[in-house]
């Protein structure tokens, strides 16, 4: 529909434009000839009625040819040419120009007191020349009944008024109301180019959104074992021969941890690599296929290492695992519990749990050795994280992990989406500090 509006904007602008002041040439060609008309017809009615009046003939003549001629003014000057017309009927010339006259007026955006005024003034104008001269030319054939006279005068004269304006009422409504429905239409089609243009942002926002949940969540679950991966072959590779026990224990952890990262790997992966399920449309598959992967991945990623997505991720229970890996990995870390334990939605301690594995996840990067605490307070409507380490100690070489500067960032995100707080920097002894807030989003 909105292509077959556009055809017919398109095809109106590509019209020539008319001459003065019609719209197109093809108007301007219809008044013309319809004046010429007119004038013919004044003309020969103003030569009869010169002789009747006893008047040089030449003088009708160019009366009439004035008369009909102004016809070609009625876009223009619709009450001037009805004007015209209602000043000529004396001389009993002008039917082509009234009716004409009166069907371009009622057709106009005149107002209607105006067409009802001119129009009964046209009216009672053909109603008493036509009752004088049929009085005069009939009167001894109708024996003086001067009531049979009157009765035809009205008759004829608004059988020749009232049609032309009652169908330039309707022709006059019937444009206002298409012009309307055009408005309409192209109103209507701009709101909807704006809404789909809207949608389309939107969509892009909430893709852009899903790429960074997801981007969060890879970094948060696999970012944390790599990490952990590579302390624990750094210290295998120490105490290879020193101690083959431990070699071997941290050589487990390692395979342990290898396998985990690629489990989860594979099944982000293999969401986003999914085809469409078999038996839909193209149309149906196409829109599948490009609707589906961003959101499914984020709720894989989140339910990591055997979670269940019902469960929600990971919750502030399993923090003494999270701790004790990275003590295990040769981390010199301790947690700390305030406040009674309780339950938060699932949301909130997710975050706090996601916060404290990338903040000790950046220890494990830039402070390795360096002595740390977790702290976690159960507070009435609000659960706070704090995870603060000392500085290196002297001589320490980093790590070597790559760091693409999106934990802190990351972290920040998950806890203002959720009416948080967050702080991260450095400490005056020359360590860091990230201290987090959130509070409860469960309803009341």
């Amino acid at each position: 529909m909105s292509e077959t509006g556009e055809d017919a904007r398109t095809e109106r602008c590509a019209r020539p434009p008319g001459p003065l002041w019609w719209a197109r040439r093809r108007s301007a060609v219809l008044d013309v000839l319809l004046a010429l008309v007119a004038a013919t017809e004044c003309a020969l009615q103003g030569a009869t009625f010169s002789r009747e009046a006893g008047v040089p003939g030449w003088s009708g003549v160019l009366l009439g040819l004035l008369a009909g001629g102004s016809l070609v003014l009625r876009r223009r000057f619709p009450v001037a040419v009805v004007l015209v017309s209602i000043a000529v009927l004396p001389a009993q010339m002008g039917f082509v120009l009234s009716v004409v006259a009166l069907y371009t007026l009622a057709a106009s955006d005149v107002p209607r007191r105006i067409i009802a005024l001119l129009a009964g003034m046209e009216l009672a104008g053909v109603m008493l020349v036509l009752y004088l001269d049929m009085r005069r030319t009939t009167q001894d054939d109708l024996g003086g009944s001067w009531w049979v006279v009157a009765l035809l005068a009205v008759t004829l004269s608004v059988l020749a008024t009232v049609p032309p304006v009652l169908l330039g009422l309707y022709v006059g409504a019937r444009r206002r109301l298409v012009e309307a429905l055009r408005e309409r239409a192209a109103g209507l089609e701009r709101e909807l180019s704006l809404l789909a243009e809207r949608a389309e942002e939107r969509a892009e926002w909430a893709r852009g959104e899903e790429r960074a949940r997801i981007a969060r969540e890879m970094h948060d679950v696999v970012a944390h074992r790599v990490s952990l991966m590579v302390v624990h072959a750094a210290a295998l590779q120490a105490v290879a021969l020193k101690d083959p026990e431990k070699a071997s224990r941290n050589a487990a952890l390692v395979g342990d941890m290898g396998r985990q990262a690629l489990t989860e790997l594979r099944t982000m992966l293999g969401v986003l690599r999914a085809e469409p399920a078999a038996g839909g449309t193209a149309a149906g598959q196409a829109a599948a296929g490009s609707e589906r992967p961003l959101r499914k991945v984020a709720e894989y990623a989140a339910a990591a290492a055997g979670r269940e997505a019902a469960a929600g991720g990971p919750r502030l229970g399993e923090l003494g695992q999270l701790v004790e890996q990275s003590r295990t990995a040769g981390m010199r870390v301790e947690l700390l519990v305030e406040g009674e334990v309780r339950a938060f939605a699932a949301a909130v301690e997710q975050t706090a749990y996601r916060v404290v594995q990338e903040a000790l996840t950046n220890v494990h990067k830039h402070a390795a050795g360096a002595a740390t605490v977790v702290r976690l307070a159960y507070r009435a409507a609000e659960v706070a994280v704090r995870v603060e380490n000392e500085a290196p100690a002297a001589g320490v070489a980093d790590a070597g992990l790559p760091s693409g500067g999106n934990g802190l960032v990351g972290m920040r995100e998950r806890v203002t989406a959720l009416g948080g707080g967050f702080v991260s920097g450095p400490t005056d002894g020359g360590g860091f500090r990230v201290s987090a807030i959130i509070p409860d989003a469960r309803p009341a």
